[in-house]
């Protein structure tokens, strides 16, 4: 199907390569009774990394290779877009391992938001089981990375790097959530799913 004007233009690139596994991770304590305010390290899962600051979203563990990036003309806004190429069942692991890049490359954790389309993020379903309250306090203290269902976009402010999962959802889901990623993004989206599918849905 063609492109309007006013929609954004992805174009994929040679395919590269790109090896990882990634582990699961299980929160390791309770956390206390009322909500404390600030970072609760004890309470959340661990960070990939030791020098990660604040929360991670936690992964289930999987081996994927031939993840592909292409870069794309910036859309209306002055963010750019990229498209990293993964499956619905291995999006938010592709995520993970593009915040884990973007933070390598010096972005501050609290300037990253990760939004899915079909389940929640683990770690946004870990963060929520201790009160919706706790979790969107964590959202305005922008300290850390943020994870959040496209559903509840509307709540959330801008963040320079915006890094959108495609992991399911139906195709009206998948369709909206685009243009609502990139109405959030600062500098930078990128969009992690099957090029074909978002192509077909544009």
């Amino acid at each position: 199907m063609p492109l309007t004007p006013e929609e954004p233009q992805i174009q994929e690139s040679a395919p590269g390569s790109r090896n990882s596994a990634a582990a699961t991770r299980t929160p390791q304590a309770s956390r206390p009774a009322a909500p404390i305010p600030g970072p609760r390290a004890p309470s959340r899962p661990t960070p990939p990394r030791a020098d990660r600051k604040g929360p991670t979203p936690a992964r289930p563990g999987s081996v994927r290779s031939g993840s592909q990036r292409a870069s794309a003309a910036p859309a209306r806004t002055s963010a750019a877009i990229e498209l990293v190429t993964a499956t619905d069942t291995t999006a938010v692991d592709v995520a993970d391992e593009t915040v884990d890049k973007l933070l390598d490359e010096g972005t501050a954790p609290g300037d990253v938001l990760v939004i899915t389309t079909g389940e929640q993020h683990p770690w946004a379903q870990h963060e929520l089981s201790f009160g919706e309250d706790a979790y969107w306090r964590q959202l305005a203290d922008a300290e850390d990375v943020f994870c959040v269902h496209t559903s509840a976009t509307s709540r959330v402010t801008r963040r320079g790097v915006v890094v959108l999962a495609v992991n399911g959802g139906t195709d009206a889901q998948a369709a909206e959530a685009l243009p609502a990623a990139l109405a959030k993004a600062g500098r930078s989206l990128i969009v992690v799913g099957d090029p074909q599918r978002l192509r077909q849905l544009l």
